[in-house]
């Protein structure tokens, strides 16, 4: 088979990674692709993933057998039905199916509808109506920018006052630009988070290992919200008990709601959950792999993932059990420093040789490119996701830092309590 991966990070690297193991896979193709992803596949960067006339043709050009659209925006863009309108072979949601991501609003109106347990909520268009409810609600609040704001649009608001810059900085000031347009506004929850993803064939759902995400720039969870700093998995706090409970009550059921909202869901579904102490809640819905979660959970699965993939736009994913290592692994990743705000990138990266060859260890390209004279150099906020396997989590995360001492580059920083939680576990 010939492969197109869209996208261009961390998650698209390690997609390729897994897809490159399949005996089924002769040929990996990537838009834009990164230098990471270019060892493996045959990339063009000069296509944006918003490009979609440029995608539909370079897949027809190429003769791909199938296409793996990975980022949110091209998903909640409708490329799925470009590329199938086009006569193309795709995995991953179509327009109608994405805005369970593409939209708060839907998503937290689809959970209410379909008894989904879910943070209490409000949604508004207009931010003086927001700023009215604030006065009476209950302090700490969270704030989401209804569309897409690359994982950043969630504000966390311990007084009103923080509240109303809040309104100020979503809906009025347009941070997130017209992801703010819209507004939800939820109770704020405590507990452990945990993210699963999950391979939905528009019925059936088979959900694979859990992790853990850190959001927080720095240390200690501070600093301000990011794409993901690192992950692991499996998170020891996923019991099986939780397990059961969102088997029962949250993830066949997003699948039926979906589906009775005519909106037949295929590819993958990310449940953000909060255990509280009331039970699980879902905290947010994703329609593709997570990045970084994705570094993390396929290097552990022992299933080929193009027979998954398969499977799910054949719709007989009912034949499928997924299975995973027994084992754990964990996901540093090496950022540009000042990342998420201010950043210098074209630094040159050394000693990315040192995984060459190495057993449980990864080197995931997040923002990286080849600069004129066909160095590596950093192209991006993160830009290596450094993941290291182990016989349980304690032994992947040391392995894991041990090995952020192989690479260097200028302005190189990362957080150093990626897993901590384990020891408390």
């Amino acid at each position: 088979m010939k492969v197109l991966i869209v996208g261009g990070g961390g998650r698209e690297h390690a997609i390729a990674v897994s897809m490159k193991k399949s005996a089924k896979v002769d040929k990996l193709y990537c838009v834009p692709g990164n230098a990471g992803i270019a060892q493996i596949a045959e990339c063009e960067p000069s296509i944006g993933v918003m490009e979609f006339d440029k995608v539909v043709a370079y897949a027809k050009e190429k003769e791909v057998d199938m296409v793996f659209v990975a980022p949110d925006d091209p998903l909640v863009g409708g490329l799925v039905d470009e590329l199938q309108a086009a006569g193309l072979r795709v995995f991953g949601p179509n327009k109608a199916a994405a805005i369970l991501e593409g939209s708060k609003a839907f998503s937290k109106d689809l959970m209410k509808k379909y008894n989904i347990p879910t943070a209490a909520y409000e949604t508004f268009d207009d931010p003086e109506a927001a700023l009215a409810y604030l006065e009476t609600a209950e302090m700490p609040i969270v704030l989401k920018a209804d569309g897409l704001a690359l994982g950043k649009g969630v504000l966390i608001c311990n007084t009103l006052e923080e509240a109303k810059a809040g309104v100020k900085e979503i809906m009025m000031d347009k941070h997130f630009g017209s992801a703010g347009n819209r507004m939800v506004v939820e109770e704020f929850m405590t507990g452990r988070e945990v993210s699963v993803l999950s391979f939905v064939d528009g019925k059936t759902i088979r959900t694979m290992t859990s992790a853990q995400d850190h959001k927080r720039a720095k240390d200690g969870d501070q600093g301000l919200n990011t794409g993901g700093m690192g992950t692991f998995s499996p998170s020891p706090f996923y019991t099986e008990e939780v397990d059961e409970f969102c088997k029962k009550y949250i993830y066949q059921a997003t699948v039926d709601a979906m589906a009775a909202e005519g909106r037949e869901f295929k590819g993958v579904i990310f449940f953000g959950l909060m255990l509280t102490p009331k039970g699980p809640r879902v905290l947010e819905y994703n329609a593709r792999f997570g990045d970084p979660e994705t570094q993390v959970v396929l290097c552990r699965m022992k299933n080929d993932l193009v027979d998954v993939v398969e499977a799910c736009i054949d719709g007989t994913l009912d034949q499928v059990e997924l299975e995973f290592e027994d084992n754990a692994a964990v996901c540093v990743v090496l950022a540009s420093d000042g990342y998420p705000v201010a950043y210098e990138k074209g630094f040159e990266i050394s000693g990315l040789e040192n995984f060459d060859d190495k057993e449980d260890y990864y080197c995931f390209h997040a923002g990286s490119k080849f600069d004129a004279a066909g160095k590596i150099v950093t192209n991006g906020g993160r830009v290596l996701g450094i993941t290291a396997k182990g016989e349980n989590l304690k032994e992947a995360r040391a392995k894991a830092y041990e090995a952020t001492k192989w690479v260097e580059f200028s302005n190189k920083y990362m957080r150093n309590d990626i897993g901590k939680a384990i020891d408390e576990a």
